[in-house]
């Protein structure tokens, strides 16, 4: 009995040892994984969101849209280099999830920019938003705000 107990409360500790599970949406054979934002100053008009995308399907699909809650306006963007430049834009067409892949939304490439925001973000506040796909529809989804220098949790990348 006193070993149970022991054990018992081993795992009870460990518990909060272990990281929560990241949030987990699916839309058709689209997996989204652990949306997030970053907080914002004071007086911030735009923010970036990110993600993992994968397509478990045979067919294509495409990020063409979506909204938050806090925005005036939601757009698909990359950033890259172009003329050894690093620029931002709006992809007019989306952004494709070929089948049997993933695409993972992060500060410096893809992601999703709220625009025109109605209030500042702070870190461990939950925004509520929706992402719009060409051939699969609509998903709600809740961003994580995590601190204003996050990056990406690397942990994502299981074997990408």
């Amino acid at each position: 009995m006193k070993r149970m107990l022991a054990l018992a409360a081993l795992a009870t500790t460990l518990m909060h040892f272990v990281p929560a599970h990241a949030e987990e949406y699916k839309l058709g054979a689209l997996k989204i994984e652990a949306p997030w934002t970053r907080a914002t100053p004071v007086g911030s008009k735009v923010a970036g969101g990110f993600m993992k995308i994968e397509n478990t399907g045979n067919t294509p699909d495409r990020l063409v849209g979506g909204s938050a809650s806090v925005a005036g306006k939601f757009e698909v963007h990359e950033m890259a280099m172009i003329d050894n430049v690093m620029k931002m834009r709006e992809l007019a067409s989306g952004l494709e999830i070929a089948p049997g892949k993933s695409v993972e939304l992060k500060p410096g490439s893809f992601h999703v920019m709220f625009m025109d925001l109605k209030d500042t973000l702070k870190e461990g506040d939950k925004v509520k938003g929706t992402l719009k796909f060409e051939k699969a529809g609509t998903v709600e989804v809740e961003y994580v705000v995590r601190a204003m220098g996050a990056q990406a949790d690397h942990s994502m990348k299981k074997g990408h």
